[in-house]
């Protein structure tokens, strides 16, 4: 179930997509395995290819070095292996894992592949200290999800969704939790379209976390580095209140 960070309530969870049906691991109830596209194979990247693999979906990865150097990967989850171009090809849902200040460098038809309104999920953060260098649009506030999504989907046909940016790579495989555990820890998701969090809150619950509805890309500050909710390993209410306590000023750590 995806809950609302906000007075309006718990939103209803709904069956996205057709297809096989998989156990979920984390929810314990049926869901419809997926084709699945993932773009970067770094710690995120490569847990996301382990997890989905063991939950009964079809991945296909790829990195900028070429898919000859994820033949471990791979072999360990059955996963494809592919040139980046080639990720989202028949993809029912995309993630892109990629660092910040690499995706002017990804292929410019990354993308073009994919149906309009195919779901596309962005995990990245900007570290312009540590990592990205300094990019202006991000330090004057545009939020990373969208500044990713306006640099591969100019034309706004997709739907993107902000998750699994502030959680550590280990954890993806580590700590979820059974539905109605007390451990349980929550996951803050932010998007536009209604029918696309839910999709990926589908995914979220499978991994063994409960989801929670941040608001709006436009809004998706609220769960970018530095932020309350950053790295936050609590449940439902904990979640919910570190967004509302979040600021859109980032913090002077996180700046360039």
């Amino acid at each position: 179930m995806t809950h609302r960070a906000g007075p309006t309530g718990p939103l209803r969870q709904r069956s996205a997509l057709g297809g096989p049906e998989r156990q979920g691991a984390g929810a314990g109830r049926s869901v419809a395995a997926m084709d699945i596209g993932i773009v970067g194979a770094g710690n995120i990247g490569g847990n996301l290819t382990r997890a989905f693999t063991a939950l009964g979906h079809t991945v296909r990865v790829a990195n900028s070095r070429g898919p000859e150097t994820l033949s471990g990967l791979a072999n360990e989850t059955g996963a494809s292996a592919v040139p980046a171009t080639e990720a989202a090809r028949g993809a029912e849902l995309v993630v892109v894992t990629v660092p910040i200040k690499s995706v002017p460098d990804l292929p410019a038809d990354l993308l073009d592949a994919l149906p309009d309104g195919t779901v596309v999920v962005d995990t990245g953060n900007y570290y312009p200290r540590e990592r990205d260098g300094r990019i202006e649009d991000l330090e004057n506030g545009t939020p990373e999800t969208v500044w990713t999504a306006g640099h591969l989907d100019s034309r706004g046909r997709l739907n993107w969704v902000k998750a699994f940016n502030g959680i550590q790579a280990e954890h993806l495989l580590t700590a979820g939790r059974p539905a109605g555990d007390l451990e349980r820890r929550a996951l803050p998701i932010a998007g536009d379209d209604e029918r696309a969090k839910e999709v990926v809150s589908d995914l979220v619950d499978q991994l063994g976390f409960d989801a929670v509805d941040a608001g709006t890309l436009a809004e998706s500050w609220r769960q970018q580095p530095g932020t309350p909710v950053y790295g936050a390993e609590t449940g439902v209410e904990g979640v919910t209140e570190a967004l509302a306590a979040a600021s859109p000023e980032r913090p002077a750590e996180f700046r360039g």
